[in-house]
């Protein structure tokens, strides 16, 4: 099993300018290539507090390549919704070459309404945008004097330059969150599977819908499973509880804050049931998102058994994707658990 960083921005302006916290990243970053971490990544969102200081993925792995020297960079994830494949493919190609092939590529479908909105994209679009998106940009990158008549985009004959490091291409990665759909539909195209277990009681039931549709296409191996877990540890465990609680709870806060359109009267066929799944995140609390496995919250002792237990539960995934800085918490207690997981808890797991 491996473990990586993910960055999810949760401040705005107010709480923390924008310099100060990226170079906090920065500043993780280099130190978890030192430590052993396997990756880092980071979201795409724009314009609120959840999310909003990271617009572009791209800008942060490249400047994480110059940082690390080993730990590979995934966004985590582009929209393609919102972007042209022809500049996601050419992205890809430019930060592939800067970091040496170190990149994996991720795409989800956003769930915003505020985002779509304000880039006047119909909520009704998404799952069209974003299957023909992948679509275009993985033959962008595979192959040269492309041809393609889209519904949205189309061009002729063209080849993205730079070409990848990576051939045929970087890693795909596809993120989903509850849909049932969305993780056939990544494993029966072959794609590694990026999820976040909020929720939680579902994801053993999702994986195996993941590892079923993979093994029904006639896939070599079990594919790839990321799970996306906030992370705190301390030599204490009821210490560790009491210090992450306030910063985790604010987090889920502020994610609620920012879909809170689909409480008020958002709904598109595109997202089934959004209104109940934001209800549903309303209800969570760091309490209940400790208790699930959902964050990872306690002593070293505490979290190699909360991750044992929830591998067995899962029936095991691949990858730990953990928020180390969330909401307010200080860099240096961010640090000071980051070193400690990685001393006393990655050996034994």
């Amino acid at each position: 099993m491996e473990f990586g960083l993910q960055f999810f921005p949760v401040v705005g302006p107010e709480d923390k300018p924008a310099d100060q916290y990226w170079a906090e990243c920065l500043h993780l970053t280099e130190l978890a290539d030192q430590l052993g971490y396997t990756h880092v990544r980071t979201v795409e969102h724009h314009f609120q507090k959840y999310g909003g200081y990271s617009p572009s993925p791209h800008i942060f792995l490249t400047a994480a390549s110059m940082k690390t020297k080993n730990m590979r960079l995934v966004s985590g994830a582009v929209q393609p919704v919102f972007n042209n494949p022809l500049k996601i493919a050419g992205e890809i190609g430019m930060l592939d070459a800067i970091s040496g092939g170190r990149l994996e590529c991720g795409f989800a479908r956003a769930f915003l309404p505020v985002e779509f909105d304000a880039f006047n994209r119909p909520l009704d679009e998404s799952k069209a945008r974003f299957l023909e998106g992948i679509e275009q940009v993985g033959q962008l990158l595979e192959g040269e004097n492309v041809t393609c008549d889209g519904e949205f985009h189309s061009f002729r004959d063209v080849t993205i330059l730079p070409r990848t490091t990576q051939k045929p291409r970087p890693p795909f990665w596809i993120a989903a969150l509850v849909t049932p759909e969305s993780f056939e539909f990544a494993g029966a195209n072959g794609y590694n599977l990026m999820a976040i277990p909020l929720i939680g009681s579902k994801m053993e039931e999702l994986i195996k819908v993941y590892r079923n549709a993979w093994k029904s296409a006639g896939l070599a191996g079990n594919g790839r499973v990321m799970l996306a877990h906030h992370m705190f540890c301390h030599e204490d465990h009821e210490t560790a509880l009491e210090i992450a609680r306030a910063p985790l709870n604010q987090y889920l806060k502020t994610l609620v804050n920012g879909a809170s359109s689909w409480l008020e009267g958002s709904s598109s066929n595109d997202y089934p049931g959004y209104d109940k799944i934001i209800e549903q995140l309303a209800k969570e609390t760091a309490d209940t998102q400790i208790e699930k496995s959902a964050a990872l919250v306690g002593s070293p002792e505490k979290l190699i058994e909360q991750i044992k237990s929830y591998q067995d539960s899962t029936g095991g995934f691949d990858i730990a994707s953990l928020q180390v800085s969330f909401s307010d918490l200080p860099l240096k207690v961010a640090e000071d658990s980051m070193r400690l997981f990685a001393e006393e808890v990655i050996p034994y797991v």
